[in-house]
């Protein structure tokens, strides 16, 4: 099947738009850093609290247990040259998250609550400024379910979230696990957007090569690998509403899901487990567009369904698609299926209204 060419079974998806895919994308994976953290709670260890150095006048490097992390520059706290960025790419809204190393599985449970609420509060005040070019998709304390739900109810209520940001893993424990059964549930009734991230992947030391191996082979596996567990851990088949996406493209799920179809028909207990077959409950989840390629891009139509992929960047950091938009339009001549992937699909997926016609 050519997907650059949508066929007849994608007509009336939506009404092509090409002005407003030129100008109108939703860029759903986009981090924040803040400029500088608060202090570390009292009563708590410090290993694992997160600080920032100036670096110059438009960096600052985060320190995580007295050594350098990560420099990042000021588009990670400053609305105004997130904006600029945006109107330079197309990008009508970004869907603002935490930096992986900032949701605090690890730390205590006080602490983590104190650095999510942080967190969140930056996130906030950016939506705030932007005056619609922002949405929020904050953090939660995902090792205590209770805060988390909490913290997810309290976000919900500001008006300034549309969700949040989970990761794909909570302290080695893989996200189908039945212990995050409650917070999924509470999200599913709140209409909560869930958006899994990868965060300290597993089987890095099975590879050879730098630290930034990590993003580059090590969250995509990861990611890969998390979405599997909500299929086969069953939350997927127990929350059908439940609004969940991943990242980097579903990461190496694409390539799983055939051999978990073909073991679906193959084992008995397998099957029993699950209640529909594995291909079904996948087009049931949202994933982004962020895979460095046109031909995977186009894989992702038949695995997902055009309706359920949206922008992802990775904005603002180094390892990123700088113009999604443009991939996008590169990757498919169908102009529903560019307008459901470039803007559509992500304002279902956060709940934003569409634009007039006129905007």
């Amino acid at each position: 099947m050519d997907f650059k060419k949508a066929g007849p079974e994608h007509e009336g998806l939506a009404r092509p738009f090409s002005n407003r895919c030129a100008c109108g994308g939703v860029d759903i994976h986009c981090h924040v850093v803040p400029q500088r953290f608060p202090a570390l709670p009292s009563g708590f260890s410090s290993r694992g609290w997160p600080s920032t150095v100036a670096d110059g006048d438009c960096h600052v490097t985060v320190m995580i247990d007295d050594k350098p992390y990560r420099r990042v520059n000021h588009a990670c706290y400053v609305a105004e040259q997130r904006i600029a960025h945006m109107d330079s790419t197309g990008i009508a809204v970004q869907a603002l998250s935490p930096m992986p190393e900032l949701f605090g599985y690890w730390l205590e449970t006080g602490a983590a609550a104190t650095l999510t609420r942080h967190v969140n509060d930056v996130i906030e005040a950016l939506v705030a400024e932007g005056h619609g070019r922002f949405t929020g998709l904050g953090g939660v304390p995902l090792a205590d379910v209770d805060l988390a739900i909490a913290e997810l109810q309290r976000l919900m209520a500001t008006g300034h979230f549309r969700g949040v940001e989970i990761g794909s893993n909570i302290n080695g424990a893989p996200i189908g696990d039945a212990r995050f059964l409650p917070f999924f549930a509470e999200a599913e009734r709140l209409g909560a957007a869930v958006f899994v991230h990868a965060v300290r992947p597993a089987g890095m030391e099975r590879l050879v090569g730098p630290k930034q191996l990590q993003q580059v082979l090590g969250y995509p596996s990861e990611i890969g690998l998390a979405l599997a567990s909500l299929i086969t851990g069953g939350v997927l088949a127990r929350h059908p509403a439940l609004k969940i996406a991943f990242s980097h493209g579903g990461g190496s799920f694409a390539a799983l899901l055939p051999r978990l179809q073909q073991g679906y028909h193959v084992f008995p207990d397998l099957r029993e487990q699950l209640a529909e077959p594995p291909t079904e409950t996948a087009r049931r989840v949202y994933v982004d567009s962020l895979v460095f390629d046109h031909a995977m891009l186009q894989r992702l139509l038949p695995v997902f369904g055009p309706d359920r992929i949206m922008l992802g960047t990775d904005y603002p950091f180094n390892f990123q698609e700088r113009d999604p938009a443009r991939q996008v339009r590169e990757a498919f001549d169908d102009e529903a299926v560019r307008a459901l992937l470039i803007e559509r699909n992500a304002r279902r997926f956060l709940g934003l209204e569409e634009p007039s016609a006129t905007a």
